[in-house]
């Protein structure tokens, strides 16, 4: 039995699976529809992809190497997740708490979510979130280029071993954050309440601005 691997499985689950800006992105597209949720994992799934193969390919060294690059990424991530954030808190001012008469709206007398069909995100524009929130996380490649060396045994061939750990990483995020889609949408009923709705659309635009604010004040005092 590879004691490694078992340990990088749990590492590695532990890390896919803490709450996070692609949690939050996750969640926020999940309860505009299933569609839009599983999307958005989806496209983050494509992120810890790209992250994965520069740590392979060894050009996740040349990122961190370069702090005019790493700068740069992290500049996009921050503004990026800012925007998110924005678009968020301003979705949940926006969501009505209640119908006229002070009950909550419910599927047979309103949308979901307090706004028409024509204004929810589409599974391309949820897909395109969650990949970006994912791909320009710059603390990504300097997490994966430190992790994935420390389970190659010694001795073993590095790029099978590390093409392995990677494939697993990837593997997890697909049924992490789908599952977390499903489970918000699962739970849609409840969720969807305008007052609960709106609870969580503050708490995940909440989230996201203060993860870009983050990036960015790193940056600027880097």
């Amino acid at each position: 039995m590879d004691g490694q691997l078992i340990a990088f499985t749990g590492v590695a689950a532990g890390m896919v699976a803490m709450p996070g800006a692609d949690f939050a992105v996750v969640v926020r597209n999940a309860l505009d529809s299933r569609r839009a949720g599983v999307a958005a994992a989806v496209g983050v799934a494509g992120g810890l992809l790209v992250h994965t193969a520069l740590a392979v390919a060894g050009l996740a060294a040349v990122l961190v190497a370069v702090p005019a690059l790493f700068g740069a990424v992290q500049l996009l991530g921050g503004g990026y997740l800012l925007y998110l954030g924005a678009r968020a808190l301003t979705a949940a001012a926006r969501r009505p708490a209640a119908t006229t008469d002070g009950t909550a709206r419910t599927a047979a007398d309103a949308p979901a979510d307090g706004r028409p069909p024509a204004a929810r995100p589409g599974a391309a524009q949820s897909l395109r979130q969650g990949f970006l929130t994912n791909a320009l996380n710059p603390k990504a490649p300097v997490l994966f280029l430190s992790l994935l060396p420390q389970f190659v045994p010694a001795g073993a061939p590095a790029l099978p071993r590390t093409l392995l750990l990677a494939t697993m990483v990837v593997a997890m995020g697909l049924v992490w954050f789908p599952a977390v889609a499903l489970l918000v949408d699962r739970l849609g009923v409840w969720l969807r309440r305008p007052s609960v709705a709106r609870a969580l659309e503050a708490t995940t635009g909440a989230l996201l601005t203060a993860l870009g604010g983050i990036l960015l004040v790193e940056l600027a005092v880097s």
